[in-house]
């Protein structure tokens, strides 16, 4: 198995999955990009069709990736995906994190769908942000909203 970069270790550590060897960093790395991948195309589809419903119900899951151990959509992998490729389980974070776009959903919470308001440009750019902030941590690894966190609350420590 590969060794990890001091990179990808970071990245991963600033996300909260801290005290891990470093063949367990190389296994997650990409598995962990997952949720985001589900949550960016979640998002696309919703501001393409300025759906309320579909953002709505996209930010239920985002409310519980922030207040449970692990992301829903990461029983995908770990009940199912990672038995594909005989990998272990996504260890449990010690770190929460949440990323709602309110206005996102506010914006269409009456169902406006008026496709030249300006509440819809509006809609579009800040859906556009959502989905180009899980591009980042999708093609990169690296994950917008730990950084918030770290500029809130400060750098995760790793023991």
């Amino acid at each position: 198995m590969s060794t990890v970069t001091s990179t990808v270790r970071e990245r991963i550590q600033a996300q909260g999955f801290c005290g891990l060897d470093d063949a367990t960093y190389t296994q997650i790395n990409y598995p962990l990009r997952l949720s985001p991948a589900i949550c960016m195309i979640w998002a696309a589809v919703g501001t393409v069709l300025a759906s309320a419903t579909v953002l709505w119900t996209l930010a239920t899951f985002a409310v519980l990736g922030a207040i449970l151990p692990g992301h829903p959509f990461d029983v995908l992998y770990n009940y199912g995906l990672r038995h594909l490729s005989a990998r272990q389980c996504f260890p449990v974070t010690g770190l929460a994190t949440l990323r709602l776009h309110l206005g996102d959903h506010n914006a269409h919470r009456s169902g406006m769908e008026l496709p030249r308001s300006p509440p819809y440009r509006w809609l579009q750019s800040s859906g556009g942000s959502l989905v180009a902030a899980a591009f980042v941590n999708v093609s990169t690894g690296f994950c917008i909203p730990a950084l918030i966190a770290r500029i809130c609350f400060g750098q995760v420590v790793c023991e």
